[in-house]
């Protein structure tokens, strides 16, 4: 797409930055819901009958058993406010989830490779309302999204703060971050009189200086993090998935440009050397990890980098490759390669005591199956209450968003899900999320949306 168009029509779909805001909602509306049990994941315990009180946007009370609701509806009433009571018996509530890894604007298929030379940017944006529901129906009230085209996933976040579409909260890195030929140059796969020189403000670098100009970059156009790609990828059309694509140098002047900003940096890598580089260089995170080995794990646990694993991506990648024409040939090779590690790999990493953090890759897989992560890391080896934690207090620490997410506490945003019975006895409940509240507002209630 030609670069001067792409950015045109972003900046007429962007609404102003607004990062923080919400929808606002009438301080006395008060909704009580009623609680089998409740995972309480910064205590690690699965407690009994619950009451959740929730004012406005707000947590008000949190009480042990089944709270009367007389009292509740009778001071909404008096202060002119909405009341709701909502049952939900048999069900286990819990803060709502958030996947560390999303890119909401788009949803690969056979048809990826081919649509980026027809589609505009508003076609990816319209499509991302569609599926930022989808996610958030699943019980997803918060996301990480690490990676679009063209910042269009800047103008969802903002569309979302809004009140114009429902959705997650959203933290988005824009466009990523990485090198000429590189997993995130926009443009590979294009025959040379099509593919241009894309530069910093394509989010392509090949030097220090170049990696601060895209920090700086990325910090006009509005973004909440940076993501690079210090390795290479699957779903690009190169040949390796793991060779090394950034020098230490260049993610150090990445590190460094977006820590000044405030910003925290993701890095997509899936070998060994590009995983070690990242994490001397001081990234926050790696995404995938598919080649980790012991070295990389060790220095992890001493910087305390947190470590993204997206299981589902793997698996389904190779699922896919498994079908004669839907990824082009070197993709489904590289498929085959990842897809049978990554999920061992996130078992072992766990085993050694690295910080894990829930995150799924959404877009390579349908948008609205996030939770099926969880299924596969119980498989690798992870208590079901240690995935819980990973999706909720984790990733909350891993935005730095932990005194606001992540838990159900009094005075914290009301953002709770619900699913049929025990997920600690059987994990596989979370893809079956029967409630959800976001904010305060209910999008999902016995099993049905809502709005």
């Amino acid at each position: 797409m030609n670069t001067r168009v792409a950015f045109a029509i972003a900046a007429a779909l962007a609404l102003p930055a607004v990062h923080a805001a919400e929808p606002a909602q009438p301080s006395h509306d008060v909704t009580v819901l009623h609680c089998a049990r409740l995972v309480d994941p910064a205590a690690g315990k699965l407690l009994g009958e619950t009451t959740l009180v929730i004012e406005g946007n707000r947590v008000k009370e949190i009480k042990s058993g089944r709270a009367d609701d007389a009292s509740y509806r009778d001071a909404a009433s008096a202060a002119g406010g909405h009341f709701a009571s909502v049952e939900l018996a048999n069900a286990t509530c819990m803060p709502g989830l958030i996947d560390s890894h999303t890119h909401l604007s788009f949803e690969t298929s056979p048809s990826s490779y081919s649509d980026q030379f027809r589609w505009n940017v508003a076609d990816y944006a319209v499509r991302s309302t569609v599926f930022a529901r989808r996610t958030l129906l699943a019980g997803f009230t918060a996301v990480r999204n690490v990676g679009d085209g063209a910042n269009e996933s800047i103008a969802l976040r903002n569309a979302i703060n809004a009140g114009i579409v429902p959705g997650p909260r959203m933290f988005t890195a824009g466009k990523p971050i990485g090198t000429t030929g590189g997993h995130a140059d926009p443009t590979d796969g294009y025959r040379s009189d099509l593919a241009g020189d894309p530069d910093a403000k394509d989010g392509v670098i090949n030097s220090p200086e170049d990696a601060y100009k895209a920090v700086r970059q990325h910090y006009k156009d509005g973004v909440d993090l940076i993501k690079i790609m210090p390795s290479g990828g699957v779903l690009d059309e190169s040949a390796s998935a793991d060779n090394a694509q950034m020098t230490i140098e260049e993610i150090k002047a990445v590190v460094n440009a977006a820590h000044d900003y405030g910003f925290t940096v993701a890095a997509h890598a899936h070998g060994a050397e590009a995983i070690r580089r990242a994490v001397l260089a001081g990234v926050d995170s790696i995404e995938h990890g598919t080649f980790m080995n012991d070295e990389d794990m060790k220095l992890m646990k001493e910087h305390g980098t947190w470590y993204v694993p997206t299981i589902i991506a793997g698996k389904y990648v190779q699922e896919m490759a498994a079908k004669p024409g839907y990824y082009p040939p070197q993709v489904a090779a590289k498929a085959m390669q990842v897809g049978p590690i990554i999920q061992a790999t996130a078992g072992k990493a766990y085993k050694a005591g690295v910080k894990i953090a829930f995150g799924t890759d959404a877009a390579v897989y349908p948008h609205g199956q996030n939770a099926k992560e969880f299924e596969y890391m119980v498989q690798a080896g992870m208590p079901a209450m240690f995935v819980l934690q990973a999706a909720t207090t984790h990733a909350a620490e891993l935005l730095h968003k932990q005194n606001e997410l992540g838990q159900i506490a009094v005075g914290r945003y009301a953002d709770v899900i619900a699913v049929p019975g025990n997920p600690l006895d059987d994990i596989t409940l979370m893809q079956k999320v029967s409630f959800v509240m976001k904010n305060g507002v209910v999008y999902k209630q016995d099993g049905k949306a809502a709005m």
